[in-house]
């Protein structure tokens, strides 16, 4: 549970330094978690099980990075999931492993950094 906790909110935070960078503006910066993320988190399975969905929305689902974070947390809390926990783990080292490489690169480059 803690490695999913950790690895949760250290992607999210690093996601969230690129999206402030991104923006230029108060608005700007809203776009991404009203238009991206909540609809995300919404449609991955934050309320329900994706096992309740259409064979062909289950697998649409799993293109969804939210639903391994959700199925992880699920996973580390209740012992049940969606998709399976080492699975869940590696999606969310990847999208880590994403922020962190995009991160590095801007401090490196100083795009955008006064």
């Amino acid at each position: 549970m803690l490695f999913f906790l950790v690895m949760t909110a250290a992607s999210f935070s690093l996601f969230g330094f690129l999206i402030g960078l991104w923006a230029n503006d108060w608005q700007k910066l809203q776009v991404i978690p009203l238009m991206v993320m909540t609809p995300l988190t919404f449609l991955g399975g934050a309320f329900y099980s994706i096992s309740m969905l259409p064979p062909f929305w289950q697998t649409v689902s799993l293109f969804n990075p939210v639903v391994y974070l959700i199925s992880g947390m699920r996973w580390a809390f209740y012992g049940q999931s969606d998709v399976a926990p080492m699975l869940s783990a590696a999606m969310i080292g990847l999208f880590f492993l994403v922020c962190l490489v995009a991160v590095t690169y801007i401090f490196r480059s100083g795009w955008r950094l006064r």
